[in-house]
This record gives structure tokens, C-alpha cells and sequence, in this order.
């Protein structure tokens, strides 16, 4: 195998192959971020799944089950991102070590480079998409305080209906 023989050749090489190094501090930010949700995402089953034991004999709500339901779509979800991102990071990382070699040896690697690129990045892409249909879920469970503004809506169409009967 043919090493370089010259400072400027191993520099370039060491330039060439710490460029992708950014994206896998984004990857590794966007694990981060993912983990933590999926950390959330078992609290919630855990507090959900004992509400459900604590009352052994009684049938669960449609809405606990629907809960738990997205629940396990979202860690799912959530898994399957945090795979995909750790794919990716291979893959980079295994780019940068091809593009060194190929800057520093005879090897031609730059076929090998250019894919193992467009694989980490394809499935940095996937992971994103999963990510996003991850909190998509997550915001189908909210219902940013509807239940007490309706029942509150409910409260003073009651006490106006009987205010008003009351006239009679």
C-alpha cells in the first residue's frame, strides 16, 4: 500500500475528511433530541400503564387505550429514528476514514466515499421525516385545554338556561 510521502498530501487529506465531521455533530444533537422524547414518551406509558393496574377490576377508557395506542406509535417511531441516525453516523463516519485513505494511499476510494455519503445522508433524511411524524402524533393527544374550556362553556350555558327558565 502506497502511503504519501509529503505533509501537504496527509493535510489535505486531514481537510478533505474532517468536513463531514459537522454533520455528525448535527446527528448527534438530533439523537439527543430523539432519546429525550422517547424518554418522555415511556413516562407517560409507565404513569398511564399504572393508572391501569391501580384498578385491576375496572374496563379502561377508550381515551387511556388511545393514549397508549400513540404512545407505542411514537416510540416506535422514536426507535426507528434514533436507528436510523446511528446509521448514518457509520456511514459518515466510515466516509471520512475512505476519504482519508483516499487522499493519503493509491487506493481510489472515491466511489465508496461518494455512496457511503449519500446513504448517511439519505438516512439522516428518513430520520427527519420520522421526527416529524413523531411530534405530528405527539400533537394529536393534546387538546390544549379544550376539555375545561368546554366544560366551563357548558357551566355558564347550564347557569343562563336556569337563569332564564327562572324569569318565567
Amino acid at each position: 500500500m502506497f502511503f504519501a510521502p509529503d505533509l501537504n498530501t496527509v493535510t489535505h487529506g486531514i481537510q478533505l475528511a474532517v468536513a463531514p465531521v459537522f454533520l455528525l455533530t448535527a446527528i448527534a444533537g438530533m439523537i439527543g433530541t430523539v432519546a429525550g422524547r422517547l424518554a418522555r414518551i415511556i413516562d407517560r406509558a409507565r404513569v398511564l400503564e399504572e393508572r391501569l393496574e391501580a384498578k385491576p377490576d375496572a374496563e379502561p377508557t377508550a381515551q387511556v387505550c388511545t393514549e397508549l395506542m400513540q404512545l407505542r406509535q411514537r416510540g416506535t417511531l422514536a426507535n426507528t429514528c434514533i436507528a436510523l441516525l446511528t446509521f448514518c453516523s457509520i456511514c459518515i463516519a466510515l466516509t471520512i476514514v475512505t476519504l482519508f485513505l483516499g487522499q493519503t494511499t493509491a487506493i481510489n476510494t472515491l466511489q465508496i466515499a461518494t455512496i457511503l455519503f449519500l446513504v448517511g445522508v439519505g438516512s439522516f433524511v428518513l430520520a427527519l421525516i420520522g421526527f416529524l411524524l413523531e411530534t405530528v402524533i405527539a400533537t394529536q393527544v393534546l387538546n390544549f385545554g379544550r376539555g375545561a374550556l368546554l366544560r366551563r362553556t357548558a357551566l355558564r350555558n347550564k347557569a343562563g338556561r336556569q337563569r332564564g327558565s327562572g324569569k318565567q
